[in-house]
């Protein structure tokens, strides 16, 4: 029987080892709000899978997806922002 281990130690480190750079995090905080808003509409939709929708867990539902889209557009014209002016300088 043969020994099929590796025969020399890894030289790099996994990157699934690594922490977030402070780019990756400045993103993920930039993102935050998208996100925040995704979070209360799905909690909103768990929230009448047992039972009929009625009138207030529709207003609720619509108003989570006005939220997940405002936060959309606010994070789409704040990084649109962020590349135009990027062109110039």
């Amino acid at each position: 029987m043969k020994h099929i281990g590796a025969l020399q130690a890894v030289v790099t480190a996994d990157l699934s080892d690594r922490e977030p750079t402070a780019a990756e995090l400045n993103a993920i905080a930039l993102e935050m709000p998208v996100i925040t808003a995704e979070v209360e509409l799905l909690d909103v939709q768990i929230m009448t899978l047992d039972r009929p929708v009625s009138e207030l867990d529709a207003r609720r539902i619509r108003r989570a997806r006005r939220r997940v889209l405002a936060a959309r557009r606010e994070l789409s014209n704040r990084t649109a922002t962020v590349s135009t002016s990027g062109v110039g300088a």
